[in-house]
Order: structure tokens, then C-alpha cells, then sequence
């Protein structure tokens, strides 16, 4: 399966394919064609072609894609299948909220584990996630394995929390403090900022415009 050089336009439009085809599949859609595919999502069906011929060969001309193997394909190439786990720094109102709604098993990781300075609620779990003290994190990330870690917290203290996440081999980091994290020349380590009034500000352009 090919994946070398592939855009980040591409890899941003991978997750929308898969939530679009396990709507198809949900509703018993079988085979889908490239231009029915496009014409759903607003994109041209050479632009979803080219985007999948990026890791491999995948539908049949004159049938078209298989909806159910088409969306196990993805599945793969975004790596939920790997047994991905991860934790979560900060269980504050977001904190709780990414616990207790965020599907993080359905999208293929683990949640480990939540730290949190609040005396109230360390030792006890959330949806199932024990919450311990942050002085415990290194060691437990030094004795699990862990590949994604979460920040929700505040401002000030998202580059702490991302040092130690780094120093602990962890590959990834899913960042909601409203910061971007800068955590050096370090390849071993993926940051993803997460600015939510980045899209409400981008609406606010577009309707404006309006």
C-alpha cells in the first residue's frame, strides 16, 4: 500500500471518505461509483480517484467501488486498525466532554487513562477511564504503551504537558489547548492543533461575505 508523499490535503480528506461511506454502508448501499461518490460529498469524481490511486488500486470500471471494502481499505490506511491507545491531560469541562461523548474506540484508540490536578476526582473513573494525579504520568507512560496524547489543558500549561509527552516517546499529540505547540526539531512526534473558533471565525467570513 502506498503512502509516501502523500499531500496533507489528501490525508484531510481521507476521514471524510470513511464517515461518508459508513453512512452508505449503514444504510445498506453496496457499490457506489466514483461520480455518485463525488457528486454526495462535492468533490469531482477524478478528485477522489486520484486521491485513492495515492495508496493503491481500488474499485472496478463499470462497478464501481465496493462500499464495505472500500471503507475497511481506509480504515487501514488511517491506521484504526492498529490497536492505537492513548491518554488525556486535563478533565475539565472539555476534558469530561471528549471522555464522555468523543468515541474514541470507534475510531480506533484506547483511552488509557485521564490526569488531572483535581483532588475530587483523582482515583476515581470517567466512562470507564481511571483519572490520576499528573505527578503519576511519567511513570506510567513510561510503563504503557502510548501513542496519542490528549491536552486539554490550560493555555499555561499545554507545553509542560507536550515536553513530557515527547521525552516519553509518545508519537502524537491531539491538542485542544488554544495554542499551537511548537515542540522543536523532534520528527518522532505529530502535533494536531485544534482551534475550534478557526472554523466558527471561517463561517463568520463566509456569511459575512453573504
Amino acid at each position: 500500500m502506498k503512502k509516501s508523499r502523500v499531500s496533507n490535503a489528501v490525508i484531510r480528506r481521507l476521514p471524510r471518505y470513511y464517515r461518508h461511506l459508513t453512512e452508505l454502508q449503514a444504510t445498506g448501499v453496496a457499490r457506489i461509483s466514483s461520480n455518485a461518490l463525488g457528486k454526495a460529498m462535492g468533490f469531482t469524481a477524478s478528485q477522489i480517484r486520484q486521491d485513492l490511486s495515492c495508496f493503491g488500486e481500488f474499485g472496478q470500471r463499470g462497478y464501481g467501488y465496493n462500499v464495505e471494502t472500500l471503507r475497511g481499505e481506509i480504515a487501514d490506511i488511517l491506521g484504526m486498525n492498529e490497536g492505537h491507545t492513548a491518554v488525556i491531560f486535563g478533565v475539565g469541562n472539555l476534558g469530561r466532554a471528549l471522555i464522555g461523548n468523543f468515541n474514541f474506540g470507534k475510531n480506533g484508540v484506547k483511552l488509557l487513562a485521564a490526569f488531572d490536578v483535581d483532588e475530587k476526582i483523582i482515583g476515581t473513573e470517567l466512562a470507564g477511564v481511571p483519572i490520576r494525579h499528573p505527578s503519576e504520568a511519567r511513570a506510567f507512560l513510561e510503563s504503557n504503551h502510548v501513542d496519542v496524547g490528549v491536552i486539554t489543558v490550560p493555555k499555561i500549561n499545554a507545553k509542560d504537558v507536550a515536553r513530557l509527552l515527547v521525552s516519553c516517546g509518545v508519537k502524537g499529540i491531539w491538542n485542544f489547548a488554544n495554542t499551537d505547540l511548537d515542540i522543536g526539531d523532534n520528527g518522532n512526534t505529530v502535533v494536531e492543533n485544534v482551534h475550534f473558533a478557526d472554523s466558527l471565525l471561517a463561517l463568520s467570513y463566509m456569511i459575512s461575505e453573504e
